[in-house]
Parts: structure tokens; C-alpha cells; sequence
């Protein structure tokens, strides 16, 4: 028999989709590579009950207790593609040519981050390199921060850091803000540096200072930036989710209730929102759970 719904990635949106299907009494399988967005981070911000957790343990804990219902199922696979048959039901082929069959398909898979080629940033990314300041610009407060030019909003984001601590704004290359903006940063007491950067370094996973190409070193103990993303599959597209440009990357259009262009594909989490938070994907997959759930029954 096929299951009721298949969801492509296990972490936040995909394991609060799966509990409320769960809950529903309806069969799901959750197929996961194990390879969430979050794991650079030693810990999760924000998340109502779970302030300061290990982002993995959060994970291990949320696996248990969904497969505690037993018409949930977990596979840790990798899924290749997804296609319709001629009955209508989707089914999803594992790299190892297994498929799995379901009545309804939720997208969670995430999405990758690209970080710009400075030496540095990748091995502090999720520590003291970060992107959003609600998860992680508390522990910084007071301390000497940066925002590193990435995007047009660049400039906005480096105003709101402002908030948690001194801040300079590294243009990295960039063209000088507008006059307007340029004064608005001062005003809000942020330092504008036109410089570009040769490397980040620090002593372990702390920053201790920005290196410019000009040769000048300045401390810093947290980095903020946008980076571009990209999502960990292709599924959407093969199956004609409509997508949007977004100024980071793309996001897969959906409705109120998640659900895509593509009647009976569900999507939740990273993958479908601009703004990004533990938070907002675990109610993402709530609400494509309650969905699913729902189209199902009437």
C-alpha cells in the first residue's frame, strides 16, 4: 500500500509535518540525508522551550518522538527524483533505484548557504560568521561586530546589528551607499569600511580580527552576512513548482496552507520563505502537515 504522504527532508519542517500527520493517524515516510542546515551551530536560539539547545539533539529528540507513532517511518536516503504515475500517486526514487510511493508529497529538503571566497569565513560559519542576529546577535552583545556587503540590503542589515553592539559595515568592493543611507548608517553610529577583505581570522571558532587587502587588520568578534542559497534538490523545479527570485536565492511559491503551484506537492520550511528561523520552519511544517492531512480527508 502506498503511504499517505511522502516528505523529503527530515529536520525542522519536515519532522513537524510528520508529527502532525502522525497524530492524524495517517502513514508517512520522512526520507533524510542528515545533512540540516543547522548543523555548523552548537547551539539554537528562539525556539520556544528550547533556547540555547544543541540544534542536533533538538533533531534526535523530535526523530524519537515521531517515530514513537507507528505509521511513521524513517528512511535516511537520498531522494534522486520524484514523478507521478499513471494513478495519480507520487513516487519518489532513492539513489539506490528503491521507490517510495505516497498519496501526497511535502518538500522540506532546506537549503544549502554559499559563502563569498574569503579565507575564513566557512571554517567560522555558524559560530562567530553568522546570518541572523534573533538566533545568535545576544551572546555578542556589546562586543565588536560586522556586516559583510553581500546584497542590496546589505546596508539595512548592518543599521539592525547596530542594535546588539558597535558596528562596522564592510563594504568589501562594494559601491559607496547612497548619500541617504551612508547617513542613516552614521546616525546609528556604524562605521562604514570600503576596503576589501583578504581573510577573517581567529583562535578557534572565535574571530579576533578582519585582515584587508590594504594590509590593516581590525578586531572583530562576530560577522554578520547574507549569503546566497541554494536548495538541496531539484525536485521542485522537475515538477514545475512555480519559484521565485528572492534577493538571497529562490524560493518555491505556495499559498497560505504550503501548497505549491502543483496540486498535492506541499512545501515547508527555508525552501519557502525569505526570512529564516527554526521557528518559522517548524510552524511551515505544521501547517503543510495540517494541510495534507486535511486534503486528504475531504
Amino acid at each position: 500500500m502506498p503511504f499517505d504522504a511522502i516528505i523529503v527532508g527530515g529536520s525542522f519542517a519536515g519532522l513537524s509535518a510528520a508529527m502532525y500527520l502522525a497524530r492524524a493517524r495517517r502513514t508517512v515516510c520522512v526520507i533524510d540525508s542528515g545533512q540540516p542546515r543547522n548543523r555548523f551551530a552548537v547551539q539554537s536560539h528562539g525556539f520556544f522551550g528550547q533556547d540555547g539547545s544543541s540544534p542536533q539533539a533538538m533533531l534526535e529528540t523530535a526523530r524519537a518522538q515521531v517515530l514513537a507513532y507507528p505509521s511513521t517511518y524513517l528512511m535516511h536516503a537520498q531522494v534522486s527524483h520524484v514523478s507521478r504515475d499513471e494513478t495519480g500517486l507520487f513516487v519518489a526514487t532513492l539513489a539506490d533505484g528503491t521507490n517510495v510511493d505516497a498519496r501526497k508529497l511535502v518538500l522540506a529538503y532546506g537549503l544549502s548557504d554559499e559563502l563569498p571566497p574569503i579565507d575564513g569565513l566557512a571554517e567560522h560559519w555558524g559560530r562567530t560568521v553568522l546570518h541572523c542576529p534573533y538566533c545568535h546577535g545576544y551572546e555578542f552583545t556589546g562586543r565588536q561586530l560586522g556586516v559583510l556587503h553581500t546584497m542590496p540590503m546589505s546596508a539595512h542589515q548592518a543599521m539592525l546589528i547596530a542594535e546588539w553592539g558597535p558596528t562596522v559595515y564592510y563594504l568589501n568592493g562594494a559601491p559607496a551607499p547612497e548619500p541617504d543611507v551612508a547617513d542613516e548608517l552614521r546616525r546609528r553610529g556604524v562605521r562604514i569600511e570600503p576596503a576589501r577583505l583578504r581573510e577573517v581570522r581567529g583562535d578557534g571558532q572565535d574571530l579576533t580580527a578582519v585582515v584587508l587587502e590594504d594590509g590593516r587588520s581590525m578586531p572583530v568578534d562576530a560577522m554578520f552576512l547574507g549569503p546566497r542559497t541554494r536548495f538541496n534538490s531539484t525536485i521542485a523545479t522537475e515538477l514545475g513548482c512555480a519559484v521565485d527570485e528572492h534577493p538571497l536565492g529562490s524560493v518555491i511559491r505556495t499559498d497560505d496552507w504550503k501548497l505549491t503551484t502543483v496540486p498535492g506537492v506541499y512545501a515547508a520550511g527555508d525552501i519557502t520563505r525569505g526570512a529564516h528561523s527554526v521557528t518559522w520552519a517548524s510552524a511551515d511544517g505544521v501547517t503543510a502537515g495540517v494541510a495534507v492531512h486535511r486534503a486528504l480527508v475531504f
